[in-house]
């Protein structure tokens, strides 16, 4: 085994990772009314053999929705299910990589327009756009669409959106789920006082606020296998006055392990373009925020956010601020990250003999 902690197996639930890197969701925007396509054999593929201990999939919308875009994947139809379960099982061959998958809904943050177009909502008379739904009639800014406050018909619609994908990646043979409760979408939306304003018992008061997420948690608890991990990705801070934080992220987080939550993934900001007012950019600006999560409710933490050389990942390991590494942006623009980690630190990754000669720990032999 290597001395190197990025390289030391990991147990969450009833998995055990290779390693701690975990690569982290990412959207491809390239599904075709939530339904996977052959960019997404490519993409899974390529992690599959990367090195990385897990593989998260993209935010999947529970509901058309729900999705963050009309391109963004979703696990809502007999056809995503149908198409995601090959695309899984094409990626599986060729690496040993976890597969999890991030169930989400995208809330009053739906309706966009893909990134290489454009940034915000699609125009409300785009022939693609649609109606959008959040905790409270809020937009997200003044340019953005005023969504539906959901009523107690639209909450258990989405609550049971939630566990019908839920079952669905459960069939598909998915390893592990990430509850996606962070970046500002329907889940954040319930838990932040910036853009929940009801006066019913899902706002107001922390508790309330938390009510919503922790009974969607609930539901796909009951129905995902006490030995696969569940666990959330969170924003730790709105990065605003008067807004979500650090000590309410941990108060969730903990209300999260009493109902059986395996992991939580550190992540910030999300919920209004205003929020850089307190943000402060740099190498691992978010990892304090999981450190603190670790260090006061016990679960282990995954730490994201600008980490991007192997000694700063190691760093992090080793002095306990987090238990997993995820990668997003450095793992798509090198996505041998962890090839190169392990040959900068000592180790070993797992990839494919096809792929032997070309790695500089093994003893390579002259081209025939």
């Amino acid at each position: 085994m290597s001395e190197a902690r990025l390289f030391q197996p990991i147990k969450l639930g009833g998995l055990e990772l290779s390693n701690r890197i975990v690569v982290a969701p990412m959207c491809q925007y390239s599904a075709i009314d939530g339904t996977m396509t052959d960019w997404h054999i490519h993409h899974l593929s390529s992690y599959a053999i990367s090195g990385a201990g897990l593989f998260i999939v993209e935010a999947t919308g529970v509901e058309a929705a729900g999705r963050i875009s009309p391109q963004c994947t979703g696990l809502y139809s007999d056809e995503n299910e149908e198409a995601m379960t090959r695309v899984l099982a094409t990626a599986r061959q060729f690496g040993p990589t976890a597969m999890g998958i991030q169930i989400a809904h995208a809330g009053r943050k739906a309706s966009s327009i893909v990134p290489w177009k454009g940034t915000g909502a699609l125009p409300e008379d785009d022939p693609e756009a649609w109606q959008t739904y959040g905790p409270s009639a809020v937009a997200h800014s003044e340019i953005w669409p005023t969504p539906i406050a959901l009523d107690s018909a639209g909450l258990k619609r989405v609550k049971d959106g939630f566990v019908d994908a839920t079952k669905r990646a459960l069939r598909i043979g998915y390893e592990l789920v990430e509850v996606h409760s962070a970046h500002g979408y329907l889940l954040h939306q319930f838990l932040s006082p910036v853009s929940n304003r009801r006066a019913d018992e899902y706002g107001g008061s922390l508790e309330n606020r938390m009510r919503f997420p922790l009974e969607v948690f609930d539901a796909m608890r009951a129905v995902w296998p006490e030995d696969k991990p569940l666990g959330v990705r969170v924003s730790a801070t709105d990065w605003m006055e008067d807004a979500w934080d650090i000590n309410s992220t941990v108060a969730y987080a903990q209300a999260l392990k009493e109902r059986g939550c395996d992991f939580m993934d550190i992540s910030a900001g999300g919920m209004s373009p205003d929020h850089a007012i307190l943000m402060d950019l740099g190498p691992g600006y978010q990892t304090e925020f999981a450190a603190q999560v670790k260090r006061e409710t016990g679960l282990p933490t995954m730490a994201v956010g600008l980490i991007t050389e192997p000694k700063q990942a190691e760093h992090i390991l080793r002095s306990g601020q987090a238990d997993m590494i995820a990668l997003a942006r450095q793992m798509m623009y090198d996505p041998r990250w962890a090839w190169h980690a392990a040959e900068e630190l000592g180790a070993l990754p797992a990839f494919p003999p096809q792929y032997g000669r070309a790695h500089r720990n093994f003893n390579r032999r002259p081209a025939p």
